[in-house]
């Protein structure tokens, strides 16, 4: 079996779990300890949610401070400007997968609440 070779591919872990709770869903094999599973999924994506976004706020500042180096002390040559740019592309994909973490989590949302839902334990308030 092959290991990941920087951490797990969150987008698999996400898909894979996904399955499996879209798969009991449909064939009505919901149970307590599926939703607690579920529920504890939701805590380590929320969790890894939280860390993207201090960091892409952390990296965007560097990208301001960056830009500051370029465009006030142009004797520092280039170089500020080059970082910059790739700070702007790093901020680019630490939000892509910022927003991929957060679509999940909401598609994750509308999971739990159909499993409890089917357990009897929830009553849908919002009817949008």
């Amino acid at each position: 079996m092959k290991k990941d070779t920087f951490g797990i591919n969150m987008k698999k872990y996400c898909k894979s779990h996904e399955e499996i709770m879209t798969s009991a869903l449909s064939d009505n094999e919901i149970t307590k300890e599926l939703i607690e599973t579920h529920r504890e999924k939701i805590r380590i994506v929320q969790h890894e949610r939280l860390v993207h976004l201090i960091v892409t706020f952390l990296v965007a500042i560097l990208v301001f401070f960056l830009m500051d180096l370029a465009l006030l002390h142009s004797e520092l040559g280039i170089l500020p400007l080059i970082l910059s740019i790739v700070a702007l592309i790093l901020v680019g994909f630490y939000l892509y997968h910022y927003f991929f973490l957060e679509n999940t989590l909401q598609r994750w949302y509308v999971i739990l609440d159909k499993a409890k839902e089917m357990l009897g334990e929830y009553v849908r308030e919002y009817h949008g």
